[in-house]
């Protein structure tokens, strides 16, 4: 599960100096490799947006001090991994100081829309890394087809499936999945 710390460090630096290449939006490793992944699509960032803002509005009476942000990476060393989840709940605060990327403890929620192209990794490897990585919630969102799934509980034991047009509880905020929009 975890990789070499000088083998991940190695990574690390590779993926820094990598060059910003037209179409494509991130770069992650997982499994002692570099994942170049391609820009989203516009359906994509809708649902970011349309997710970003209900939390947005939610967190000062839950969390003050907490957003609900994209483009941040979220980085454990210890595991080798470094993902950039599509949003994060995190303190604000995080975003002023030096460090490349925010660490697992800051993170209260991760949210995931999955892609056209490759849907394995946010169903099974971003559950399985995100879960290791000790983040309390993970909210993966399926415009493919129009569903979605809360996991939480340590370790992700408890998983709860919806539909596109429900009220869904993501821990302490409710989010109205009927503004999010499939692919099709």
């Amino acid at each position: 599960m975890s990789t070499d710390p000088a083998v991940y460090a190695r990574l690390r630096e590779i993926a820094d100096q990598l060059p910003q290449v037209p179409g494509i939006g991130k770069v992650e490793i997982a499994d002692g490799e570099i994942v170049m992944m391609m820009s989203p699509v516009k359906r994509h960032e809708l649902a970011v947006l349309r997710i970003a803002r209900q939390l947005n509005a939610q967190l000062p009476q839950t969390h003050p001090g907490y957003i609900a942000h994209g483009g941040a990476d979220l980085e454990d060393a210890g595991l080798g991994r470094l993902r950039n989840p599509d949003l994060m709940v995190f303190p604000e605060t995080a975003l002023d100081d030096e460090k490349p990327a925010l660490l697992p403890h800051e993170v209260l929620l991760v949210v995931e829309i999955v892609s056209k192209s490759n849907p394995e990794n946010d169903y099974q490897h971003k559950v399985r890394d995100y879960a290791a990585m000790g983040v309390p919630l993970y909210l993966l969102i399926d415009p493919r087809k129009g569903t979605g799934i809360v996991h939480d509980e340590p370790g992700y034991t408890v998983r709860r499936e919806f539909a596109f047009g429900e009220t869904v509880t993501v821990g302490p905020w409710k989010l109205d999945t009927s503004v999010l929009r499939t692919y099709a």
